[in-house]
């Protein structure tokens, strides 16, 4: 019995004559994804991708969960092909589905007729396959409100696909679809959010994170790799850039006045970034601000931020609270790796009493005792690449 995954593409169903161009761009994804596992080849029709095995060995169960976590993918199955016969049919749906009919009470047939050549109609098709499963399996009765399995029986062009449920994809766009972004990775619980976010939306991702030695560990940044791998998972993989920030901060810290040091910082490590991302060929930064949470993503402090910045900067938590972050963090398995008790250089020299509403004049005219263009010129320079899979 040959077994596939049926892959349903949800939104690109909207893409009106691009459509084509984002369905290939998501198997070249799939492809990508799925080669540690073995070869597969895929067709496309009717909104649905066939992802087929082209060994016996292949694990089916590594393969679903990696297509669980494909963006652009709105749910899949995993169904077994047969020959477009009826009796061959109904043998499939006895031995593929043998398990979970055996243990429920409830079942029901659906049936999709693509082709329209196949001589039974979706009815009869549903009505004989029912009286069918009722004689092989007598524990069942049917339900066609509420079963406890559903029979799928899909007659396509080349084959036909028995398979009893659906499970829900990643959702999104195809990685890559949108673009390229760079996102500013710490080891708190929002930016792993943001990235993921981000690539939800099509994009492809790279990372960029400040390192503060000795006030920030090795562990620290152990700790953004395992939080980017699980990002990995859903993006591919990421090129990330650790900075060397020490020098910066303990300059602004000597230099700048203690209340507005937060947002100095924050508009060096954005004049960075850009430098960083410009060489990644990233259209775009991400960060995990979220309005109001700290002093430093107060509306004031974001417009200092910002006011640096010549390339769009996105920012996916900007009006979301940080339960509904919570609960994003611990879908995506990322929340257990943030609350890690490492130091980031976010936390290092935290001022008592940090301006919440600095002006744009105030934070550029402390700026003024700084040697800015060098110190962005050394730190981004200085960035060392590692590659996250």
């Amino acid at each position: 019995m040959k077994e596939v995954i049926l892959i349903k593409n949800g939104e690109l169903a909207l893409k009106g004559l691009n459509r084509r161009n984002f369905e290939e761009m998501l198997v070249k994804n799939i492809r990508h994804r799925l080669t540690p596992l073995g070869k597969f080849s895929f067709t496309i029709a009717q909104s649905t991708i066939v992802a087929v095995p082209e060994s016996e060995d292949i694990d089916m169960t590594a393969a679903s969960e990696t297509v669980s976590k494909i963006f652009g993918i709105a749910a899949f199955s995993r169904a077994a092909a047969c020959e477009k016969d009826f009796a061959k049919i109904l043998k499939c749906v006895e031995e593929y589905l043998e398990d979970e009919l055996i243990c429920a009470k409830t079942f029901k047939v659906l049936a999709k007729r693509s082709d329209k050549k196949f001589p039974m109609t979706s009815p009869e098709i549903c009505r004989q396959a029912g009286g069918f499963i009722l004689k092989k399996f007598p524990n069942l009765a049917v339900d066609v409100h509420s079963p406890e399995v559903t029979v799928n029986i899909e007659i396509r062009d080349d084959e036909a696909y028995i398979h009893a449920r659906q499970i829900k994809g990643a959702g999104g766009m195809p990685v890559g679809s949108s673009g390229k972004a760079s996102v500013l990775i710490s080891g708190g619980i929002d930016s792993p959010v943001a990235a993921y976010m981000m690539a939800k939306r099509g994009l492809e991702l790279s990372a960029i994170h400040f390192a503060s030695p000795p006030y920030t560990s090795e562990r620290a940044e152990e700790k953004v790799h395992s939080l980017l791998r699980k990002v990995a998972a859903y993006s591919g993989n990421i090129r990330l850039w650790v900075v060397p920030f020490t020098r910066t901060q303990e300059m602004i810290k000597d230099l700048c006045p203690e209340d507005i040091f937060t947002v100095i910082m924050r508009r060096m490590m954005m004049r960075v970034s850009q430098i960083i991302a410009k060489k990644e060929k990233s259209g775009a930064l991400i960060t995990g601000e979220s309005v109001g949470q700290v002093a430093s993503q107060t509306m004031h402090a974001i417009a200092c931020t910002q006011a640096v910045c010549d390339m769009p900067v996105f920012r996916p938590l900007i009006g979301m609270d940080k339960d509904e972050v919570i609960e994003i963090s611990r879908r995506i398995d990322t929340f257990n790796i943030s609350v890690l008790p490492y130091e980031d250089c976010c936390t290092v020299f935290t001022p008592k009493h940090p301006k919440t509403r600095p002006s744009l004049s105030y934070a550029e005219e402390c700026e003024k005792a700084l040697p800015v263009d060098g110190l962005v010129s050394e730190a981004a320079q200085n960035a060392r690449l590692v590659i996250i899979r």
